[in-house]
């Protein structure tokens, strides 16, 4: 879907240029904009890695794993169908932890593995588990402590106080994992109801 959207966008651009007489005008575009991304992702490489060094750091020292058992509780009630003693448990923990430190990442290969542990546990294979979409839900409302990625960014564009966003960010992030659960759970209420007879 995203693919026929973009591919509009293209589209609607080219045809705006030649309808304007200035066609030349989507060749500067495309030149300049590749041109702003390489600017960007390089300003972006030193204060990423900084972080990600900080956070491999932190995860080397037990702050994950720490952060895992004091989640511990409400991975249970956000997960009741998955054992507390299965692997895909402990998965889903230490993927919510990255996710919590800002570690996209790491979370994103952790995130794919809690998946497959999950659908080990699915009983129907070809449609995804209450489990799967929780965690698939509570993973893109995205609970994070420390937007490093966002603070790079705000870093190599000159801000004076690039940390200032967190603050903002994870009340903004903490809203929506919370209207995030709510419905979840209020949805699967729904869809118990419904199937039964």
């Amino acid at each position: 879907m995203i693919n026929y959207i973009w591919f509009f966008m293209i589209l609607a651009g080219v045809i705006t240029a030649a309808s304007k007489g200035e066609i030349h005008l989507v060749t500067e575009g495309v030149l300049k904009g590749s041109e702003q991304a390489v600017l960007v992702a390089a300003g972006l490489i030193g204060v990423v890695s900084f972080w990600s060094g900080v956070m491999q750091i932190a995860q080397d020292a037990g702050l994950m794993r720490a952060l895992a058992r004091l989640m511990g509780p409400l991975a249970r009630r956000l997960y009741p169908e998955v054992p507390p003693d299965h692997p895909a448990m402990g998965s889903l923990l230490v993927a919510m932890s990255a996710n919590l430190l800002g570690l996209g990442n790491a979370c994103t290969p952790l995130g794919l593995k809690a998946m497959g542990q999950l659908q080990e546990l699915n009983r129907d294979k070809e449609t995804a588990s209450d489990a799967m979409c929780t965690f698939m839900a509570v993973t893109s409302s995205s609970l994070t402590v420390i937007p490093t990625t966002i603070i790079a960014l705000r870093l190599t564009h000159g801000s004076l106080n690039p940390t200032d966003i967190i603050g903002p960010i994870a009340a903004a992030t903490c809203c929506s994992t919370v209207i995030t659960i709510v419905l979840d759970s209020l949805l699967r209420r729904l869809t118990h109801r419904r199937r039964l007879p």
